[in-house]
């Protein structure tokens, strides 16, 4: 069983401030570039970019992510270890942590997350904490699905989901 990333307390933080690093997955990895931020505690953002933009400062916990991405996407990384530190809810960081725990390859459907929190009847609540889980790909919303087996929402794009799932071991029928 996986151990759950730490979440560390973030301190207040301008999301344009601290290291920013821009990375590209590697060939045959279809997702297009990918931003990394974090403060001193942790990570603070990974997620799909748009428009590139020059603020670029890696630094040595960026660059580390970037590593470990580029284990991931070779196929020799299941579970990340990385400091976090997201900027959210005590409810949304309850919800992401509980992400975490989800293994490599395998889903979960939103009321078995809500039920993992230990808040059964919060399924909407928790899907809406995973549509704002600022850390992609590190703390893995992309294994949450729908009840039914199905492919559902998704930040980064359903397309992203199923390739991310495909390349975990887990087809989709959708």
């Amino acid at each position: 069983m996986n151990t759950p990333l730490s979440f560390v307390a973030p301190r207040p933080l301008d999301h344009q401030l601290g290291a920013c690093q821009h990375y590209t997955p590697p060939t045959g990895v279809p997702l297009g570039e990918i931003e990394i931020r974090a403060s001193e505690a942790g990570l603070t953002w990974v997620g799909f970019v748009t428009d590139a933009s020059d603020n670029a400062r890696p630094s040595a916990l960026t660059r580390h992510c970037a590593q470990q991405l580029d284990a991931y996407f070779a196929g020799e990384l299941t579970h990340f270890d990385l400091p976090l530190a997201p900027a959210g809810t005590d409810f949304q960081r309850q919800v992401w942590q509980a992400l975490t725990r989800i293994g490599f390859g395998e889903t979960r459907s939103y009321a078995e997350q809500a039920q993992a929190i230990g808040r059964p009847s919060a399924t909407r609540a928790v899907g809406a904490a995973n549509g704002r889980n600022p850390l992609a790909i590190v703390v893995p919303c992309h294994r949450v699905i729908g009840a039914n087996g199905r492919l559902t929402g998704y930040a980064g794009g359903l397309e992203r989901k199923r390739w991310l799932l495909a390349h975990e071991g887990h087809a989709i029928a959708n």
